[in-house]
């Protein structure tokens, strides 16, 4: 298999640290969807990433519609959701929330870069609120949780979602995540920063030039 994307993107990251703990074998190709985007319109013609090739020549796109396909070649005994029930649709939550932050921490990234001399103060500030919310959401959640991960002792997608969406934010932003107000999700950042998977698949942000 092919995965297609950088490591400081959020999304491509998430997909890369399930695959290691899976124990898939792939080809990393870091292309950057501004630099390489004819490379990636080859396998995705939206020119985003991830794009996940899979051993059949078809092409995956989108980080949720990735790891389903991963999950299925896992089996339900190895997957890293549950397979269905009140504990899959929670877990589906969490990743939905974990990355609807990265996307608008995104967003905020591409208002600064793209539209630096006439960026949008609606759009700033509704972007700012949504993490805000988000990261509010998220902290409460967490603080109810004394298990190592968010659904026990093994970890998920939910935690390598949340990780990456806090690592990705902290970067890119700063001052909208601070450790002493969301003391339960910088626990957990910190937790999952630790295993060496996360050090192995990382990347220092590398913002796109206008």
């Amino acid at each position: 298999m092919i995965l297609i994307g950088q490591y400081d993107s959020p999304f491509v990251r998430r997909v890369a640290i399930a695959m290691r703990l899976y124990g898939f074998a792939f080809e990393h190709r870091p292309w950057s969807t501004f630099g390489d985007g004819d490379k990636i319109a080859a396998f995705n013609p939206l020119r985003r990433v991830p794009t996940l090739v899979a051993n059949d020549g078809d092409s995956l796109i989108e980080s949720a519609v990735i790891l389903d396909y991963l999950d299925e070649l896992a089996g339900p005994e190895h997957a890293m959701i549950a397979e269905s029930g009140p504990e899959r649709r929670q877990a589906l939550k969490i990743c939905a929330l974990a990355t609807g932050l990265a996307d608008k921490a995104v967003s905020l990234i591409y208002e600064r870069v793209l539209r630096k001399e006439h960026p949008s103060a609606v759009w700033v500030e509704r972007c700012r609120n949504q993490i805000g919310g988000v990261l509010d959401v998220l902290e409460i959640a967490r603080a109810r949780i004394a298990s190592p991960f968010w659904f026990g002792v093994r970890i998920g997608h939910a935690d390598i979602a949340v990780a990456c969406a806090l690592r990705f934010t902290s970067e890119a932003h700063p001052q909208l995540f601070d450790p002493a107000r969301y003391p339960s999700l910088a626990d957990h950042a910190a937790r999952c920063e630790a295993l060496q998977v996360f050090k192995e698949i990382a990347q220092p942000l590398i913002p796109p030039r206008g």
